[in-house]
């Protein structure tokens, strides 16, 4: 079932993002770029582009519908294009856009400074429950 068609509207000339306005739509855009499975499509189709079940398996423990949810809202995004390939039966294969390319490199500076701090980071998780 698919989502009805909603107008759309362009925003005013004047329209400014900021994602602490309560309305603002940049939230749902960084929510769905930072959602679990949405930030891990992402750094998965940074390395090259990935059929559906070969996306699934590189992004272990992700359900077949959550992976599917947030591809969905990423091309609607623009973040990610999806293309459907001329085979019997149909396969479909999904890549990184341009805005998709930029995003998932700033998210892997991100990752690549959380990985390389883990072993602080554990330390520190560890005394503070100790604390507590």
């Amino acid at each position: 079932m698919s989502a009805p068609d909603l107008p759309v509207s362009e925003p005013s000339p004047d329209f400014a993002a900021d994602v602490f306005e309560r309305a603002c739509p940049s939230r749902d855009v960084v929510h769905t770029i930072t959602g679990r499975w949405g930030l891990l499509a992402l750094l998965a189709l940074n390395e090259g582009p990935y059929r559906f079940g070969a996306l699934r398996r590189r992004v272990d423990g992700v359900s077949e519908r959550m992976l599917a949810q947030s591809l969905q809202a990423l091309e609607r995004s623009g973040f990610v294009h999806r293309e459907v390939l001329e085979a019997i039966p149909p396969k479909v294969e999904y890549s990184l856009t341009a805005r998709g390319e930029q995003v998932a490199a700033d998210l892997m500076s991100l990752v690549h400074l959380v990985e390389s701090q883990m072993p602080d980071i554990l330390a520190d998780q560890a005394e503070y429950d100790r604390g507590r």
